[in-house]
């Protein structure tokens, strides 16, 4: 039985992934602010902006059976650098564009039978890194958003999240943009590369079907091994 599956900011990169994966057995609606490279034969899209739109005002169908939630960036900075204005902007896009969208949603969601959703963090939550207080900041609430989500919506919705370490998408092109920073970034992790759009895709999938039916609250680390081993 085909599903409904909404991704927020999912035409570029981790989302765009997510929709190829599961175009052909699910009813993929993406709502974001371009195309990007999305095949429309297949794909339903809807121009939405999270920071000035509101996703109650979206063509949506009644029932929805799962929500990803890709919005995010990569804004590393030294912790002096950083004004507070960058910090609320952070949490505008990773977190409250979040709490937002699944409000405006909560009624569709609680239609399906059991709904999956899931978000994303960072690496750089579970292990101090310089340089990322900002974006750290941000995705941390996002776990601790998920996981008291979870609890609440339980057994009617499933709520997890992904952790991973660096992955080559437009968002980390400043950070990969030469064969040094990416054989660096590559030799950072145990197993000696960063990671690919669908290695995250591929769990992202897995939380949004039916066989994970016994997975929530969850913070999965898709991070090479970054984060729980040193294998140097």
């Amino acid at each position: 039985m085909k599903k409904n599956i909404l991704l927020i900011g999912g035409s570029t990169g981790i989302g765009f992934q997510i929709a190829e994966l599961l175009n052909d057995s699910h009813n993929i609606i993406i709502a974001s602010r371009n195309e990007g490279s999305l095949n429309l034969n297949k794909i339903k899209h809807l121009e939405f902006d999270v920071l000035k739109d509101d996703i109650q005002s979206l063509d949506l169908p009644e029932q929805l059976d799962g929500l990803v939630y890709c919005p995010g960036s990569i804004d590393l900075k030294p912790f002096k650098m950083i004004k507070p204005e960058s910090f609320e902007k952070e949490m505008q896009l990773n977190f409250f564009g979040l709490v937002r969208s699944v409000q405006g949603v909560l009624d569709k969601l609680k239609k399906s039978p059991q709904a999956s959703l899931v978000f994303f963090s960072t690496v750089a939550v579970k292990v101090g890194m310089p340089f990322h207080t900002n974006v750290a900041a941000a995705k941390g609430a996002i776990e601790g958003f998920a996981k008291s989500l979870a609890a609440e919506y339980a057994p009617n919705f499933r709520v997890n999240v992904i952790a991973p370490s660096l992955t080559d998408t437009p968002l980390a092109e400043k950070l990969l943009s030469n064969d040094d920073k990416r054989d660096r970034m590559n030799k950072r992790h145990p197993l000696k590369r960063i990671g690919a759009a669908k290695d995250i895709a591929n769990l992202a999938a897995f939380l949004l079907s039916d066989n994970s039916s016994w997975i929530t609250g969850q913070i999965l680390g898709v991070d090479g091994g970054l984060s729980t081993i040193n294998s140097n």
